[in-house]
């Protein structure tokens, strides 16, 4: 009788460690960095070393030189709400809607520049060579080699890389493109509507079409954010709970199971395989490079959401902008 006791015992004292082992995992809180009101409504946000820009709805700016810890507001040339932001060294590039371009170098103040368009521009990215790339609605690329005071119209050939497909896109179907990046050696990456990858080589000119859905689905799902790390490991995420992982700084991507249905908005790459994902009424955290996930149970993350994220070099914490214009961090 004793022993059955003392196995009972043990079992239950398994079992409890086990649930506590499962609410520690799922009682990552983050901090409260930046609280703005309602109406507000951050977009974007990128880090250079210790400096930081988080820009959103109306035209809102807020930068940081400490590694996100403060951030202050900065005043734009224009209300027209911006969505997306790049940072390198004194110089960053915001882009937005109507096609509008701002750029501010140093301490001087931020100044449109003709993008030479109209269409919403949702991101864009620069090297620190001043090789930027925006991108936008209804396939649109712009490129600028000099760090963006001047823009030049890239877009692929969309019709060739949709063949088939006329009958249910559309004759001159061009997806919308949502996430760009470039490396320090000038390779460009794109990213959009019906899982589309796409990587240029020559600063625009040619393109080679790296991953592509189909017509169910998950196949028509856009992918809305990417980010690769140092190492070439890095993750494309979108609608439907799309997860995509390179380990080849993004020449050939599988899909990642990530057990959600949820729209995923943004996404960093930490250090030591740590990978943060925004979403509406959800936010992913894994430390394992996206071999399992963590759901976040803030009521702020399951009542709201988060639109972009980012990793501070320095201090390895991600942060992540979103909704009431807020700022949140996580421990690296």
């Amino acid at each position: 009788m004793g022993d059955i006791v003392i196995k009972t015992a043990k079992r239950i004292c398994c079992v409890l460690l086990a649930l506590a082992a499962c609410q520690a995992g799922a009682s990552v809180v983050p901090q409260d960095v930046v609280s703005g009101i309602p109406h507000q409504a951050l977009f974007s946000v990128d880090f250079d070393g210790r400096n930081a820009v988080a820009v959103g709805a109306g035209g809102e700016i807020l930068a940081s030189a400490d590694g996100g810890k403060s951030w202050q507001p900065e005043a734009a040339p224009s209300r027209l709400s911006l969505l997306g932001v790049t940072v390198q060294g004194s110089q960053r590039i915001a882009v937005g809607i109507m096609g509008q371009i701002l750029r501010k170098d140093g301490s001087s103040a931020w100044k449109a520049v003709d993008s030479g368009t109209q269409e919403r521009l949702f991101a864009v990215s620069m090297n620190a060579a001043g090789q930027a790339v925006a991108v936008g609605s209804f396939g649109t690329l712009l490129v600028s080699e000099d760090a963006g005071r001047s823009w030049s119209a890239r877009s692929p050939d969309w019709n060739s890389y949709f063949q088939g497909f006329a009958e249910t896109l559309g004759d001159g179907f061009s997806p919308h493109l949502y996430a760009v990046r470039v490396d320090e050696a000038g390779h460009i990456l794109v990213a959009g509507e019906m899982n589309t990858i796409l990587r240029s080589d020559d600063q625009g000119r040619s393109w080679t079409l790296l991953h592509r859905g189909d017509l169910s689905p998950d196949g028509r799902a856009s992918i809305f954010a990417m980010d690769i790390g140092a190492d070439g490991e890095g993750y494309a995420v979108g609608q439907l709970g799309l997860v995509l992982k390179t380990r080849d700084g993004g020449a050939s991507w599988a899909r990642v199971a990530a057990d959600t249905k949820a729209n995923l908005l943004g996404v960093a790459v930490g250090r030591s395989g740590k990978v943060t994902v925004t979403a509406m009424r959800e936010l992913l955290l894994s430390s394992d490079g996206g071999a399992s996930w963590q759901k976040v149970g803030t009521l702020d993350v399951k009542t709201g959401w988060y639109a972009a994220a980012a990793t501070a070099p320095d201090s390895g914490e991600a942060y992540a902008v979103g909704h009431s214009g807020r700022i949140i961090r996580f421990a690296p």
